[in-house]
């Protein structure tokens, strides 16, 4: 299960994604628009500017504004910076492994190939859909997992 801070960020980046190339987009507005409070989304949007998916602007029109093409940013790299690991668990992880600490021999485990199952189904959802598809509703069952 994803994060409600996870659902935020996607919320607030699809808003951000159609206004990509028009300019920054103050977060007030982002804030009543998708229904965010507004402190919790200010956390949210640091985190992806520290990132390097965002990039903000101080001042008289400023906020933020997608630092990259919506068409480079997929889903499964917003949800690493909001909520960390997307494998289920931890010894399965791509990008944050750690051996459980209950699991006595991990290639014997029997539920680790399940876990990589549906860590790759996931994945393969997340890593295929750009915040372009995204914005333009391409987010279908065009992608095959089995």
């Amino acid at each position: 299960m994803i994060s409600k801070r996870a659902k935020y960020a996607f919320k607030a980046l699809r808003k951000l994604a159609e206004a990509y190339g028009t300019g920054p987009v103050m977060i007030a507005w982002l804030s009543e628009e998708e229904r965010i409070p507004k402190k919790f989304l200010e956390t949210i949007l640091l985190d992806l500017r520290n990132h390097g998916i965002l990039q903000s602007q101080k001042g008289k029109g400023g906020g933020y504004l997608l630092r990259v093409d919506p068409e480079r940013v997929n889903l499964a790299q917003v949800l690493r910076i909001i909520d960390g690991p997307i494998a289920p668990t931890p010894c399965v992880s791509k990008n944050f492994y750690v051996k459980c600490d209950d699991c006595v021999d991990e290639e014997t485990c029997s539920l680790r190939p399940i876990m990589e199952r549906v860590r790759d189904a996931n994945l393969a959802v997340y890593e295929h859909i750009t915040l372009l598809d995204y914005v333009q509703g391409r987010v279908g069952k065009e992608v095959a997992v089995f």
